[in-house]
């Protein structure tokens, strides 16, 4: 083999390089960008948290609020958040391109307030998964009784007990 052999063979072939960044590039269909939370879907149940495997999505109740905290330095695009969504509120982008120089544009926040149990006060989940609870029960017909619906699990749990004559061991 000669020493220009390789340069001939790159001029048989031609310009394989693309003139990205100067062009746009063209994205195949399904590709996998940053993620994005629809603020007004999301209920905050928490099940993007628990699947995120590199903890891109974080949860952490303070307040009253329930905020869930999408860093985009640490995501890896697989799209497992958006697959286990129940309401659909993630959706992924055809955006790839995400350098910044703040903090704040790589972290996208939910700030959902929270229900306090009538009984201890404690904070136990959102304000919007109670509703979709709620509707849920109620469009299967049963009638829920408030004065239940909005404790926490634990004395929603002794509750029950009572109602039906078991004695809840106590912790």
């Amino acid at each position: 083999m000669g020493r220009f052999s390789l340069l001939g063979k790159s001029r048989k072939v031609g310009v394989v390089t693309e003139k990205y960044p100067f062009k746009p590039t063209e994205l195949p269909e399904g590709f996998r960008g940053k993620p994005e939370i629809n603020v007004e879907k999301c209920i905050g149940c928490g099940a993007c948290v628990a699947e995120c495997p590199p903890n891109a999505l974080t949860m952490e109740d303070r307040d009253g609020y329930r905020v869930i905290r999408l860093f985009y330095g640490r995501c890896i695009f697989c799209g497992r958040c958006a697959d286990v969504c129940p309401e659909e509120a993630i959706s992924l982008t055809m955006e790839f391109e995400l350098t910044s120089d703040t903090l704040t544009d790589l972290v996208q926040e939910v700030k959902l307030k929270m229900v306090k149990c009538i009984v201890c006060g404690r904070y136990y989940g959102t304000e919007r998964h109670q509703r979709k609870i709620i509707e849920a029960m109620k469009s299967q017909g049963i009638e829920l009784d408030p004065e239940i619906m909005y404790r926490c699990p634990e004395h929603r749990a002794d509750t029950g007990a009572k109602l039906i004559g078991l004695r809840r061991e106590s912790k």
